[in-house]
Parts: C-alpha cells; sequence; structure tokens
C-alpha cells in the first residue's frame, strides 16, 4: 500500500505544481480496491478538480497492467507565495 501511496502522491505533486507557484499537500486519502503484487506496471493519473484562491482539490486514479483501478487518491493542495 505505502507503495502505491507514493506513487498516487507523486503524480498529484507534479499535477499541482503545474504553474510558477510551490504548491503544497495541505492532506491526502485513498480507498485501496484491489491488491497489487510485485512485478506489478501501475499507472497514475492525475486530474485537477478545482481550484479556489490558493487552494485545490486533485484526483488520482492508479491502475495496473490491465486497466483496473486499484486505487482512488483525492489530494488537497495549498499553494503558497514562493515561486518556482
Amino acid at each position: 500500500g505505502g507503495f502505491v501511496f507514493a506513487l498516487a502522491d507523486t503524480a498529484f505533486a507534479i499535477a499541482c505544481n503545474e504553474d510558477d507557484r510551490v504548491t503544497v499537500a495541505a492532506g491526502a486519502d485513498i480507498t485501496f480496491l484491489k491488491a497489487t503484487r510485485s512485478g506489478q506496471t501501475l499507472t497514475a493519473t492525475a486530474e485537477r478538480r478545482t481550484v479556489s484562491g490558493r487552494t485545490g482539490v486533485y484526483d488520482v486514479t492508479v491502475t495496473d497492467e490491465t486497466g483496473a483501478v486499484v486505487a482512488e487518491f483525492r489530494g488537497r493542495s495549498l499553494r503558497t507565495d514562493r515561486s518556482l
């Protein structure tokens, strides 16, 4: 589970730092839907749901090599005043 969370969290970090401001995580939750095993190829796809002021919400879907969803992650972001 830790590796699946780390993959989803990395996709979230990349997605919420797509502009010129440093953005950090304000919180995250994950739901594990299917067991994974060593050697599988996992893919994380992040999508911005909403940004309002300095906060944002992003959803990340983690799938295995067959396309089956193994986890759903929701990250909450906070944009800082620092430039990248």
